[in-house]
């Protein structure tokens, strides 16, 4: 039954982001040469609406719909591998015009040349999972 609220939310949260054009193309083309602002308001909302949704979650000690409580563990400061990961997931994103969550609305939504760039970001994972132990975290 759980599953079934999953993917309601997943059609939902797709809906929303390919009405909001965060899954075109040429919106983040756009995005990249600084000529609209409409990702940047798109991605900033997020990040407020996450910031705000953590502080919340850390200030009232907020448990989760199990009732188990919720533990967000501390982040390694590191500036080298921040920007490094950030750098090469951006080139990416550039490259092929959509990050990993508008991949998936794009298939959704009939775009068949997507499945490249889908097989592309599982084969990817697929390394990193293989590789993760010998990388500095």
């Amino acid at each position: 039954m759980r599953q079934i609220g999953f993917l309601v939310i997943g059609i939902f949260f797709g809906i929303v982001m390919f009405k909001s054009e965060a899954a075109s193309w040429f919106r983040i083309y756009e995005m990249f040469k600084f000529q609209s602002f409409h990702m940047y308001g798109i991605i900033g909302s997020a990040l407020v609406l996450g910031i705000i949704g953590v502080q919340l979650i850390k200030r009232k000690n907020m448990k989760s719909f199990f009732g188990q409580p919720i533990t967000i563990a501390p982040k390694d400061k590191s500036f080298s591998r921040y920007m490094l990961g950030g750098i090469i997931f951006g080139l990416g994103w550039a490259l092929a015009g959509a990050c990993p969550g508008p991949i998936y609305v794009l298939v959704g939504a009939g775009y068949w040349p997507i499945l490249v760039v889908f097989a592309g970001a599982m084969l990817g994972t697929f390394i990193y999972g293989l590789l993760r132990k010998k990388l500095p975290h």
